[in-house]
């Protein structure tokens, strides 16, 4: 059953990204989905921050609307932050490395529907919408749903 959630300012959404960053391990995959400003690469940015936070880094995370991938160190893992909006196909997608990527590094990737078959089975979807307010969100899970409850735990997300 797909978890729901509503995240009533950007500190929700930034505390919910910080709490599952730590718990992320190589080949998790987060599937990022939704209309344009609803919020992917602001939980993404987020995410990844919190994560370089762990290991004592802080960079820019800009978004690879443009760059198609940003690569970060993370420690012993590698962050890839991916956003196919601009790629046509799924042989441009795949063309990119990330079925290696999905199995070796911590990917989040915005536009999963130019995936097609490429979509990891084992992928936690997160579909984002616009909320009531401004900065509301309305965030849907669906996929592995116990992997999902290991990476958020018990209690609500709070900054």
């Amino acid at each position: 059953m797909p978890a729901s959630y509503s995240l009533s300012c950007e500190a929700e959404t930034e505390a919910l990204a910080g709490r599952i960053a730590s718990r992320l391990e190589r080949g998790d995959v987060l599937l990022l989905e939704g209309p344009i400003g609803a919020g992917k690469t602001f939980f993404a940015r987020a995410l990844i921050q919190a994560r370089l936070a762990v290991v004592g880094r802080h960079e820019d995370v800009p978004s690879p609307t443009f760059t198609l991938v940003q690569v970060y160190e993370a420690g012993a893992t590698e962050i890839w932050h991916v956003d196919l909006y601009r790629v046509s196909g799924v042989g441009d997608a795949t063309e990119l490395g990330l079925e290696e990527a999905f199995e070796t590094a911590i990917c989040l990737v915005e536009w999963p529907d130019r995936l097609g078959a490429a979509r990891p089975g084992s992928a936690i979807t997160l579909t984002f919408a616009a909320g009531a307010g401004e900065t509301e969100r309305e965030l849907r899970v669906a996929g592995n749903t116990a992997r999902w409850q290991e990476l958020v735990g018990e209690g609500p997300f709070e900054q």
